[in-house]
């Protein structure tokens, strides 16, 4: 379960899951501002007050406070799924 203030585990998987390429520009534009909001909600939250649920989310995310490239956008670019991003290494 994500912490108050913060995006849905379900609502991201579902976002990082289906291609760009299946996106509508409003599913990708919701899907860039939501992500935009929860990074920075996590950047403004110490982790020593995220529950432990929240602090898995953001590490399989990549919603650290170091903003990192998240696992599954690493996924994503190994299977060829993130078309419209820079790869990141």
């Amino acid at each position: 379960m994500s912490d108050m203030g913060r995006q849905s585990f379900g609502d991201k998987a579902e976002a990082a899951l289906k291609p760009d390429s299946q996106k509508s520009y409003l599913e990708q534009a919701k899907d860039t501002i939501a992500g935009k909001a929860d990074s920075a909600a996590s950047s403004a939250q110490p982790e020593s007050q995220k529950s432990w649920t929240q602090q898995a989310g953001d590490a399989i995310s990549g919603n650290q406070n170091e903003n990192s490239g998240s696992l599954l956008d690493k996924a994503k670019d190994a299977l060829g799924m993130n078309e419209n991003k820079p790869t990141t290494n």
